[in-house]
């Protein structure tokens, strides 16, 4: 191992440090549950954006995902798991170690 293998950027989470999955995260991390449509709207991209991150997300079991029905209409949640939110606070923990900040 050389001197550059302990620095931290090497405990990055490859997941989170997409732009995407990274604010997908924060909002589940502020809101522990969230709809299909609210986690669109506050990421701003669209439908087919968001399913294939969720997708990626649910495969690495970052999150959870719930499908219910309001009277005939299909509701879909996402839900921040407790490995999801671990690999978060260790990705923020690490950011600002990089920055130089104290958590």
């Amino acid at each position: 191992m050389t001197a550059t293998d302990h620095h931290p950027r090497h405990r990055l989470d490859d997941l989170l440090h997409n732009p995407v999955r990274f604010s997908i995260i924060a909002a589940l991390d502020r809101a522990g549950t969230l709809g299909f449509k609210e986690v669109r709207d506050a990421v701003e991209i669209t439908d087919s954006a968001l399913s294939k991150q969720v997708a990626t997300l649910e495969s690495a079991g970052y999150i959870s995902v719930g499908k219910a029905f309001a009277g005939k209409l299909p509701r879909t949640s996402l839900t921040l798991t407790r490995q999801g939110r671990a690999a978060w606070k260790a990705h923020l923990a690490t950011l600002r170690e990089i920055a130089g900040e104290s958590s």
